[in-house]
């Protein structure tokens, strides 16, 4: 895999003086998606994206996740903003930024009765790509298909289906791979073994951005986390230190006797009771100078509730995610 290493035309980066400096190799700027109808997709979307990561984008049905990746990838013409892919203006120089990136859609586009090897070279010539028979077998090795080679595409099961439009989207050796719900559907087998060819491909240096409803999706495989909601980008962060901002614990206490409701006194801590009264579950701030914990256990022996087990755990990243949405 050639590395790419982009720079804006004159040393500039949009909206800023003449610098000197290496740009990420997807950007983003203002971007703006209006339908005739007057619908507003996207909204002053404005996004980068480095090299070798894998960007895992968040939203609900409707936030404009496929319209954002359809604009990027020329399908669809934005309103107004700009896009440029590995230093290439994605509106002027469209081949060019075009041949950078792989898309990997929901749905299987191809004629059924092509053969598998056909199809996959055949996407190939479509970017001006030389034939490299070499280069089809170690795709379809690698995706688990080259003894399909000559197998028409209505014989391939689901999942075989949804490696071949991978081996199609990578079979010009794009830098740049999108992945539009890549597992949608699949059972769980496939959907770990597609999480292995993605953890292959960021090894090779393949940019992967991916859209997903499957959490744990993200929180097994990105980087980076965007979360998108109405068209609009409302936060990007590394998965790790959102997690670290945004996450909550929760200590949970078995009583020894159940309780009918929480004694007065340990109003302040916004104590739960749940599993008819056997349990007492305290939230805190990871990120705060303390967590409360010490007092709390002092208080409640004080007013008398004993507990025999507790134990901690932390929010995943669909609870920060369904979070933020709904605040959104």
């Amino acid at each position: 895999m050639q590395v790419c290493t982009p720079v804006w035309p004159s040393g500039q980066i949009p909206n800023s003086e003449p610098v000197e400096t290496m740009a990420p190799i997807l950007s983003v700027r203002d971007l703006e998606k209006t339908y005739d109808g007057g619908f507003q997709a996207l909204k002053s979307v404005s996004l980068d994206i480095q090299q070798g990561e894998v960007f895992a984008l968040l939203g609900p049905n409707g936030a404009g996740k496929t319209t954002l990746i359809s604009t990027i990838c020329g399908l669809v013409r934005p309103t107004s903003g700009s896009i440029h892919v590995c230093g290439h203006d994605a509106l002027s120089e469209y081949r060019a930024a075009r041949q950078m990136i792989g898309l990997v859609p929901q749905e299987m586009p191809t004629a059924p009765f092509e053969m598998v090897g056909d199809t996959v070279a055949f996407s190939r010539g479509l970017f001006g790509m030389k034939p490299d028979p070499a280069r089809i077998e170690s795709i379809l090795k690698d995706l688990t298909l080259w003894e399909k080679r000559n197998n028409p595409i209505m014989a391939l099961s689901g999942g075989m289906k949804r490696r071949l439009l991978v081996a199609k989207a990578l079979a010009h050796e794009p830098k740049i791979l999108f992945l539009d719900e890549p597992t949608a559907g699949v059972d769980v087998e496939l959907r770990h073994d597609m999480w292995r060819i993605v953890g292959e491909l960021k090894q090779k240096g393949v940019t992967i951005i991916l859209t997903t409803h499957y959490i744990e999706e993200a929180e097994e495989m990105a980087d980076r986390v965007g979360v998108i909601n109405k068209g609009e980008i409302i936060l990007v962060e590394e998965k790790a230190e959102l997690m670290r901002k945004l996450g909550r614990k929760l200590l949970s206490l078995s009583l020894t006797e159940p309780l009918v409701e929480i004694p007065g006194s340990l109003a302040r801590y916004d104590l739960k009771l749940e599993d008819d009264g056997r349990s007492l579950v305290y939230t805190y701030d990871t990120q705060a100078d303390r967590t409360g914990i010490t007092s709390l256990l002092t208080d409640l022996s004080q007013a008398g509730v004993r507990f025999h087990d507790l134990q901690t755990d932390q929010s995943s990243l669909e609870d920060i995610f369904v979070g933020l949405v709904s605040q959104g």
